[in-house]
């Protein structure tokens, strides 16, 4: 009965009785009666399955959804929606390869995968591209703010103008919504206790969802509201195939949008009664509801305004109406959204220094509090220094985003799953190397098409996680 039930799992779970032992080798003393030196992931999981579900949720739910319709607006609807299910099964598909690898020798840390699989190097490399791309992400969302605050400020003031008062300057607010919000938050001692807020972000980017289907069929068509000089039939009519210049970038906006693979294994220890099987359910759920959201902005989105919707959603509709009341609500509502989530984009960026700074040194409140007092300091200054970082995270999605979806899942399974379980031309393991084989394809072609945008002097569209 010990071995069939170990810490509460039984084989029902979805656990092999390999994962199982290999696991729990890990996790627990080799000898009764020695006391094991704890580590970060020593401890048993509290968080609810449904809260798992809304930190998942949340860590993929992004600013990449307001450029969704101007992606369906450059591919056509039927070819939007193929890439979409391609990219939602290769996610699912990656967060697996992550799960069968940590089952198997026991580690629920991006970081120590790649230690496991190439030693200190592997380490390293894994945790400085999490830092990266968590710290673009973080700017990118505070950019948001900087940007939105300062006309919602206005509009509640019912003016039009920004006269240059300090409570309208998006530098001092972002520093305003760091110290009072996000620092707070960041310094929970666990990921999962940031649940309750992912739910209400989460609720506050459907009733953004609910708002792109009511005002589809408010704002008339053609658009009269916009300064639009010629307007043709076909201005009105859906695409349901087309590519244009702008069409390179759909894929990079659509893979940055599901990239939540560094919070996977953060959340896959927290979970209680965590299973690969229970926690591969909540990645499914998470995916197959950030999958409809998406499908839906989109395709509103792009109903409402045709070939005229623009790289930022919002922007058009405040063309149509600058001080529309649901408007309004609804920059709130994605303000709102997006300060929640950069917490949960933090926790993996401090686990991943922790790992290169501080690999063995027990849970510190001091390192814990400084470690994301400096990251917070870090990513202001980023967005007040910097007048255009557009660029600068499209060449940092290029490369991170890959890595993360791709290449690394798919390397460190062929490295870490043992031969004597899966041989080195087994099927499972030529997936993965072909996986990860995508992955090098899809950067090399992604830092391409930007290369060649910063060349020709032409405006790059889109948007990221």
């Amino acid at each position: 009965m010990e071995l069939q039930k170990i810490n509460g799992h039984s084989r029902e779970d979805g656990f092999d009785g390999l994962d199982v032992l290999a696991e729990h080798e890990e996790f627990l003393p080799h000898k009764i009666g020695v006391k094991k030196e704890n580590r970060f992931t020593d401890f048993e999981g509290k968080t609810s399955f449904g809260m798992s579900i809304f930190n998942l949720s949340n860590a993929i739910m992004g600013s990449g959804i307001l450029g969704l319709a101007f992606a369906m607006s450059n591919t056509g609807i039927i070819l939007f929606l193929i890439l979409l299910v391609c990219i939602a099964i290769l996610s699912a598909y990656s967060i697996h390869l992550l799960l069968k690898s940590a089952g198997v020798v026991g580690i629920r840390a991006y970081e120590q995968l790649g230690n496991r699989a190439f030693g200190a190097p592997g380490k390293i490399v894994a945790a400085c591209i999490i830092t990266v791309h968590n710290i673009g992400a973080m700017s990118s969302y505070l950019f948001i703010v900087k940007s939105e605050l300062p006309l919602v400020i206005l509009a509640f003031l019912g003016r039009q103008h920004n006269t240059g008062e300090w409570f309208l300057n998006g530098n001092y607010l972002i520093m305003i919504v760091s110290a009072l919000i996000i620092l707070p938050l960041a310094l929970m001692k666990h990921l999962g206790y940031l649940g309750y807020t992912s739910g209400f972000s989460l609720s506050c980017m459907v009733f953004f969802v609910i708002s792109v289907i009511y005002k589809k069929f408010i704002i008339p068509c053609p658009l009269e509201y916009l300064n639009i000089t010629a307007i043709n039939e076909t201005d009105c009519e859906p695409q349901l195939f087309t590519t244009n210049s702008q069409t390179a970038y759909t894929i990079p906006i659509l893979a940055f949008a599901f990239v939540c693979h560094p919070e996977v294994l953060p959340i896959y220890t927290e979970l209680r009664d965590a299973t690969k099987k229970r926690m591969q359910t909540v990645a499914n759920i998470s995916i197959m509801a950030m999958f409809v959201m998406y499908l839906i902005t989109a395709l509103f989105g792009y109903l409402t305004f045709y070939g005229n919707v623009e790289s930022e959603l919002l922007h058009t509709y405040s063309k149509v109406d600058n001080l529309d009341v649901l408007v309004l609500c609804v920059r709130v509502a994605v303000l709102v959204a997006v300060t929640l989530t950069v917490p949960v984009v933090l926790f993996p960026i401090r686990r991943a220094l922790l790992q290169i700074l501080f690999p063995e040194k027990p849970f510190n409140w001091f390192v814990h509090i400084a470690i994301a007092f400096c990251l917070i300091f870090v990513v202001n200054l980023l967005v007040i220094f910097v007048p255009s970082i557009r660029d600068i995270f499209g060449i940092i999605g290029a490369t991170s985003a890959p890595c993360l979806i791709f290449i690394l899942p798919g390397i460190f399974y062929v490295r870490i799953i043992p031969e004597d379980q899966e041989a080195f031309r087994s099927r499972p393991k030529i997936q993965a190397a072909c996986f990860a084989a995508l992955g090098f394809i899809f950067m090399i072609m992604s830092t391409s098409f930007i290369m060649i945008d910063w060349v020709t002097g032409e405006s790059r569209s889109g948007g990221g996680h």
